[in-house]
């Protein structure tokens, strides 16, 4: 007998360990409701693989709200909409920092804002609109903002915008505080780190505030990528990075569309590290990594 069966049959057979009680009872039902709820609101896919990643994000929603189970909560949430942004607000992840993917910066510099501001003195077009789509705490619009305030010397003479958008409100209110950790900048290049106001607080409190008029290129404002957009104009620009790994393969095809149609002729699409696009989308053509441009 091989001496890896004889040692199988002699070890003691394992004893599943139960799974610890919960708190609350969290049912098939509850799981499939509130995923639906995800989905049909934010274009959230839940996979199983989800179902205690949401049941330990919703227990302190249940907790705030001195409800005794998941079948009171999906009661609560039914039509409440003020509850259902507090939801979204739950179940989203938000993990950025600034320069993150920082060749999309080193891009967006060569590519946009330098040959933006040497056409600029020929045509007088000084107009220049970049959105962030799912700017989290905003650790990337600032970043957006202290590359084109470094390159754009006399900003003030542009017509420079970066408008910043989250579906989550809660993350949406620090962003626009415009303070952050004072360890959050030490991977800030040098040539960038004058854009961050001396430090308030001290020890494991102290924090750094963005400079005045860099954020005076930001407008915050909550949006939901699966509702109607209130826009007119097109962007030079979008930036929606790790966001989509949350939608499931339509979703995601259908919101690629309609950033093509929000973009100018020979503008740009920046997605995340960890994301694809799904098939072919009229107009926009890969020129690098994560990077796409719409045709002209």
């Amino acid at each position: 007998m091989p001496l890896a069966q004889s040692e199988a049959r002699a070890a003691p057979a394992a004893q599943a360990v139960p799974d610890a009680p919960r708190e609350f009872a969290f049912s098939e039902a509850d799981f499939r409701s509130l995923a639906k709820v995800a989905y049909d609101h934010a274009g959230i896919a839940l996979s199983e693989s989800k179902r205690n990643l949401l049941y330990s994000r919703l227990s302190r929603r249940l907790r705030v709200l001195a409800l005794s189970s998941f079948r009171e909560y999906r009661d609560y949430l039914a039509g409440n909409e003020r509850e259902i942004e507090m939801f979204i607000n739950s179940i989203s992840t938000n993990h950025t920092k600034f320069f993150r993917e920082e060749h999309h910066f080193d891009h967006l510099r060569s590519h946009l804002v330098l040959p933006f501001v040497q056409a600029a003195h020929a045509s007088g077009n000084r107009r220049l609109r970049i959105w962030s789509a799912g700017c989290s705490s905003g650790e990337e619009p600032y970043t957006i903002a202290v590359v084109l305030k470094r390159e754009i010397r006399d900003f003030r003479s542009y017509d420079v915008r970066i408008l910043a958008t989250d579906i989550d409100t809660d993350v949406l209110a620090k962003a626009a505080r415009g303070e952050f950790a004072l360890p959050t900048i030490d991977e800030v290049p040098k040539a960038y780190q004058g854009y961050f106001n001396e430090t308030r607080g001290s020890g494991a409190d102290a924090k750094v505030a963005m400079d005045p008029e860099v954020k005076s290129l930001i407008t915050f404002r909550r949006l939901n990528l699966m509702e109607p957009w209130p826009f007119r104009g097109l962007f030079d620009a979008i930036f929606c990075r790790n966001v989509m790994i949350y939608f499931d393969g339509p979703t995601k095809s259908a919101l690629i569309d309609r950033f093509v149609q929000q973009i100018r002729p020979g503008g740009w699409l920046y997605i995340g590290h960890s994301e694809s696009l799904i098939g072919a989308h009229p107009g926009l053509h890969s020129v690098g990594r994560t990077i796409y441009r719409r045709d002209e």
